[in-house]
């Protein structure tokens, strides 16, 4: 089997050298960038299975560099690390596509679990289409598309539908919501029926058959046509 090629973009020498370090015992093979415009340069080669990006860093932000990878079209899962207890810079870094966040200062044997988390959703997800009905979702590509029409959605939208569709048939609680896709106490419930409702006009509207239901006084359920909730 092939070496897992990991890109860790930090520009505190300690720290990179303990996770660099630490990754290369675990057996993957680890570049390392030390400010954040060779890190983008690095990232849009699109040749790692895993980014650990820091916040701060000098020449770009990590934010920016999450924001241009994701733009562009880079699909490579994001570990963020970010400052302790700065909950809206983890808000702001799940919202421009990371996949994950790590608050400093962290136990490298944290690191290593979530590094092989995402790995292992990724190894699930890369190239795999969900199809309910006449809805294609291709995780792989974060592509969406109904009745053979792309549907364009943002990154939150595209990370709820996929929620959804990966729980087809079974309701999704409001809270369940919060934690898988938003991962933030300081969002509400609310939020996630505004966002149904964007999504709704996006995946539901014009289409005779309707996908995405509300289960009254519980939450969301994605199911196809002849499925019974379960």
């Amino acid at each position: 089997m092939p070496t897992m090629k990991l890109l860790l973009i930090e520009d505190d020498e300690r720290i990179a050298s303990v996770v660099k370090r630490g990754l290369e015992e675990a057996r993957y093979q680890v570049d390392l960038a030390r400010d954040g415009r060779e890190g983008l340069e690095m990232a849009l080669d699109d040749g790692y299975s895993l980014v650990i990006l820091d916040l701060m860093l000098p020449g770009k932000s990590g934010w920016e560099v999450c924001e241009t990878m994701r733009r562009q079209g880079v699909s490579t899962p994001i570990l963020m690390l970010t400052a302790r207890d700065a909950v809206p810079d983890r808000v702001k870094g799940l919202e421009l596509g990371a996949d994950d966040y790590l608050t400093k200062p962290f136990d490298f044997a944290e690191l290593l679990a979530r590094v092989r988390s995402l790995l292992r959703r990724e190894a699930v997800h890369k190239g795999r289409v969900l199809r309910i009905a006449d809805l294609e979702i291709d995780t792989g590509a974060y592509r969406v598309t109904r009745g053979g029409r792309e549907v364009p959605l943002s990154w939150r939208e595209y990370t709820l539908l996929e929620a959804l569709a990966i729980n087809e048939g079974r309701t999704l609680t409001r809270d369940v919501i919060l934690s898988r896709v938003w991962a933030s106490d300081e969002t509400y419930s609310n939020t996630v029926d505004a966002y149904i409702r964007l999504l709704r006009k996006k995946i539901d509207q014009g289409y005779p058959t309707k996908l995405i239901h509300t289960v009254h006084g519980i939450g969301y359920v994605l199911r196809r046509p002849e499925s019974d909730e379960e």
